[in-house]
């Protein structure tokens, strides 16, 4: 593991996402409507179009009447947006509007960042408390890494379940970063990781593969800023959602059989376990607010959420925290990755 970590970082390619760019932003009020028009540029394939705006006092908001060229667009001339303060109990004048993309990658699914509360919708002890928490831009995977992507990468297949299609398991924290550099490699980006044992870090602001911190996990499987506020993620029906003792026939399921959250994120409750990037904090839901932060270094036990395929259904809820040592491997742990934009 260390001389793969080392060798890796020595190894280091500084890329960046195809080049895309927002240009020619106007806007106009026309019969109560605000109405945006924009270009963007970059290589033939859908990004992500986002807008925010911001009035006269630097308040920002995410406009929700709003249709035309936003989500998933293709590069081109005079695109077109129309949105409605008016229907969100706004004046229409007085905002300035700004427009951002980003490419949209297969398998992942973007999230902007946010503060929001962490944890309101909690069933356990250990995260009874709710908490402001910041978190900044970051894509993360739709499905569990499977067998079939960990061959690609890794030549091997550790998982007890077998089928290309089924989460890979069987990998103790240590693998899945060493597989997320490797992977990082090989599609040309920095990896994240670097050290071995308690001594690797992660650099944060590195374009690679990398486990998600809890607040990202937690976030992603309570729906974003489409939450409807269930207690597992995509439902308050486990069944509808998971794999668990109850209904898994005490085996690993292939990804995405289930029903996704509001995202279309697949099998953040149930099926297998999945490693954080975190170390193992008792104390982190005590009090105060959190920043997206990796954890503590002197702790022992890296976290791992969402239950698994053997678990009791209390065990998938999204605000459960579980942990496990980062070395040891089981049938019932895996994991999904995140990148920054």
């Amino acid at each position: 593991m260390k001389k793969i970590l080392l060798l890796l970082c020595t190894l280091l390619l500084t890329v960046t996402l195809s080049a895309q760019q927002i240009t020619n932003v106007k806007q106009k009020i026309e019969n109560g409507r605000i109405i945006i028009t924009y270009d963007i540029t970059g290589s033939n394939e859908n990004y992500t179009v986002l807008v925010t705006a911001k009035d006269s006092y630097r308040n920002s908001i995410t406009p929700s009447v709003i249709v035309g060229d936003i989500g998933e667009v293709k590069p081109g001339i005079n695109k077109t947006i129309y949105w409605e303060p008016q229907l969100e109990g706004m004046n229409v004048e007085g905002w300035k509007v700004i427009v951002n993309s980003f490419k949209k990658i297969k398998g992942f699914v973007y999230m902007k960042g946010v503060t929001f509360q962490m944890s309101i919708n909690n069933r356990n002890v250990d995260g009874k408390h709710v908490h402001t928490v910041t978190l900044d831009d970051f894509y993360i995977g739709k499905y569990e890494i499977t067998q079939k992507e960990w061959k690609e990468v890794m030549e091997n297949n550790p998982s007890h379940f077998k089928g290309d299609n089924l989460p890979v398991e069987n990998v103790s924290w240590y693998d899945a970063v060493e597989f997320c550099n490797k992977k990082s490699f090989i599609d040309g980006l920095t990896p994240c990781y670097s050290g071995s044992g308690k001594n690797i870090i992660c650099n944060f602001q590195a374009n690679g593969y990398r486990l998600p911190t809890e607040v990202e996990w937690e976030y992603s499987a309570q729906g974003g800023n489409k939450s409807e506020g269930y207690k597992y993620s995509g439902n308050d029906n486990i069944d509808e959602v998971a794999w668990y003792d109850e209904n898994s026939e005490l085996k690993s399921h292939p990804v995405g059989h289930k029903q996704p959250n509001e995202l279309g994120i697949y099998d953040m409750s149930g099926n297998l376990w999945e490693w954080s990037n975190d170390w193992y904090v008792s104390e982190f839901y005590s009090s105060g607010s959190l920043l997206n932060t990796p954890g503590h270094s002197s702790c022992s036990f890296r976290v791992h959420r969402g239950g698994g395929w053997n678990f009791h259904s209390t065990y998938c809820q999204v605000a459960f925290r579980g942990h496990g040592n980062p070395s040891h491997r089981n049938n019932y742990r895996g994991f999904r990755l995140v990148r920054i934009p």
